[in-house]
């Protein structure tokens, strides 16, 4: 590879060597307080990104009001990853041609390339069309604008206020600056590269993409990246009461306070057809040349149950349209009517999630 962006390089290099080179100097002044510092600034910046570069800027999934906003701008000069508005054009490009050439970090390059090397490779051909509506924004118009500024301002004033609590400029640099700009870009570029190389696919099998839980403890609820590649528009990552997503928490406290709105939820009936439309391309490009009695008798299983399957979702979506508009008094005939497709729903779910696994032990392919 041949490295394009100099000043990039230069950078993350000179950050790292000042990592290894100041580790004994620091332990000599090291102090708990100097942790919480690195937590705080850590949780802060992290969350800023994916809060509010990601979810709400790159995707739309939610909208906020000013205030929120600019709590989301101001914080993310802890992160040290471009304007909201370049980040978003490079994300959403991503989510375009993911897994091709046209990524600016396909994992098709390789796990360090994904990981960090396409910093140093990565010209911009910055695309106004694709961030129409953020250029629309005035708040990050000015951010992008004076974003040198937010950055010199932010981390100024947290290294004066980390020297003042820790008593030492040394931890309060190395804490409070250093090991927390580290930490915020390697958890982010992990998401470029671990999270297309190791986890699950449980949404979309056709992508790189996977769900990582590990991942997402320390990305604040990223890690779930099949399911977010999958159904991008969703503000929510992890979507289990079990996944460990604080910034989909963070987005939902937000819209409870009136500082954010418009929250966008796929629901699980859409999840669900998704899933089986893809399960049977994906199970019939398996099988296509075997002809024994099995896979013949399995073909024809799963363009029933697949009919089937979306008949009932069609059927259910309809009545729940229809309870939306629907009077006092048609309202309980409407609600039982919806208890019962969900059952006949999820019944016919339940025999595709058993016939597609003895398909997958049977042909010996991941599901």
């Amino acid at each position: 590879m041949k490295i394009k962006n100099w000043d990039m390089f230069t950078f993350v290099v000179a950050y790292h060597l000042a990592l290894v080179l100041l580790l004994p100097a620091f332990i000599s002044v090291f102090s708990w307080t100097a942790v919480a510092l690195f937590l705080v600034t850590y949780i802060m910046g992290g969350m800023s990104i994916t809060v509010g570069y990601h979810r709400l800027y790159a995707h739309k999934a939610y909208s906020a009001n000013p205030f929120f906003e600019w709590c989301v701008l101001l914080s993310s000069a802890l992160a040290f990853e471009m304007s909201a508005l370049k980040w978003s054009h490079d994300h959403r490009i991503h989510h375009n041609h993911v897994d091709t050439d046209k990524d600016p970090y396909s994992i098709e390059k390789g796990f360090w390339y994904a990981h960090i090397l396409w910093l140093f490779d990565y010209k911009r051909d910055f695309d106004k069309s694709l961030v129409g509506d953020l250029m629309k924004n005035p708040r990050v118009m000015l951010q992008d604008k004076y974003y040198g500024l937010f950055l010199i301002g932010v981390n100024l004033a947290v290294f004066l206020l980390g020297w003042a609590l820790t008593g030492s400029a040394l931890a309060s640099f190395y804490m409070g600056f250093l090991l927390r700009m580290a930490m915020i870009h390697h958890c982010t570029w992990f998401i470029n590269s671990l999270c297309h190389t190791y986890g699950s696919k449980t949404y979309a099998r056709e992508l790189s993409a996977v769900d990582n839980a590990i991942m997402a403890v320390l990305t604040f609820g990223e890690g779930y990246h099949n399911y977010h590649h999958a159904f991008a528009a969703d503000y929510r990552n992890g979507i289990r009461w079990y996944h460990f997503d604080p910034s989909k928490w963070t987005i939902w406290l937000a819209s409870k306070l009136g500082l954010v709105k418009g929250l966008r939820v796929i629901n699980e009936v859409t999840v669900q057809k998704s899933l089986v439309s893809k399960d049977k391309r994906m199970i019939l490009e398996h099988i296509s040349h075997e002809m024994d009695a099995y896979a013949l008798e399995l073909k024809a299983k799963l363009e029933e149950l697949s009919a089937t399957f979306e008949e009932k979702a069609a059927t259910l979506m309809a009545k729940m349209r229809e309870l939306k508009q629907a009077s006092a008094d048609q309202r309980a005939q409407l609600q039982q009517e919806i208890k019962r497709l969900r059952t006949s729903l999820k019944e016919t779910w339940d025999e595709w999630i058993a016939v597609t696994r003895q398909a997958a032990q049977k042909y010996e392919f991941a599901h």
